[in-house]
This record gives C-alpha cells, sequence and structure tokens, in this order.
C-alpha cells in the first residue's frame, strides 16, 4: 500500500528535503505543521510546469492544514483540562476519609492530609502511604 507521501516522492524528480525522508522511514512518524509544509513545497517544486497543480487541491490541502493544527491545539487543551481536573479533584480529598486497595489487595481507609502534583497523576497522602489518585476507590467525609 503506497501513502501519500511515497507517490510525491515517487513522482518526482527533485531531490526529496532529508526530513521528508526521514518521516517516510520512520514508522512512528508524529504528523505536524512543519512536516505538512513541507511536503507540500516538495510537491510544489515537483509539479510539471505544463500541468501544474490545481488550486482546489492546493486550498483543500492548506484547509487540512489549518484543521490538523486546530486539532492539536484542541487536543493539548484538552489534557491540560484534565490535568487540572485531576488536581483540583485531589486537592478536594484533603481531610476526606479514602478508601484504597493496598498492594496486598486489602481494602483500606485513611484521612488524605496531603497532595503532590511532581508526577503525571496527583498523589494523596494517607497516613504513611502515597496514594495516586486513580487508585483511589472511596470518599466519604470524615468522622
Amino acid at each position: 500500500m503506497t501513502s501519500p507521501i511515497d507517490s510525491i516522492v515517487n513522482n518526482s524528480n527533485v531531490e526529496v528535503p532529508a526530513a521528508i525522508t526521514a518521516a517516510q522511514n520512520s514508522a512512528k512518524q508524529k504528523m505536524d505543521g512543519q512536516m505538512f509544509m513541507q511536503l507540500l513545497v516538495a510537491q510544489l517544486r515537483a509539479q510539471d510546469p505544463s500541468s501544474p497543480m490545481d488550486t482546489n487541491a492546493m486550498m483543500t490541502q492548506t484547509a487540512q492544514l489549518a484543521s490538523m493544527e486546530q486539532l492539536t491545539t484542541m487536543s493539548n487543551l484538552s489534557q491540560e483540562s484534565f490535568s487540572l481536573q485531576m488536581r483540583v479533584a485531589a486537592s478536594a480529598l484533603i481531610g476526606k476519609e479514602v478508601g484504597y486497595v493496598d498492594s496486598d489487595g486489602t481494602t483500606k481507609k485513611g484521612i488524605a492530609s496531603a497532595v503532590s502534583f511532581a508526577d503525571s497523576v496527583p498523589t494523596v497522602t494517607i497516613g504513611d502511604k502515597s496514594i495516586r489518585l486513580d487508585a483511589i476507590s472511596g470518599v466519604t467525609t470524615a468522622s
């Protein structure tokens, strides 16, 4: 199966930028705006002057670039929002009795006394243990 990158590279008589060749060879290449622009420039350089690129195709590709950049921005904002929500949720646990399953499989409870944001998932201090927020199984008002 040929990719759009292969068709651009194989139909050109122009030397392809190293970034495009590296992107083509990388199994886990991240598509970003810079790579998209490099592909568009390579495509423009390789076009036949007697049969230039269709302006509709160019406009479509430009619109795709803009859409991709907006989706990337939205994805980043969504990740930041989720991270903030986890921090707020962890902070709200301080002073509450929380339940969690210990490493030996025993369900334990204790009062949350502190929260750490050092890792990607906040940790809640319960007694002398630091428990990841996603490992907490229940919350009740401390008696």
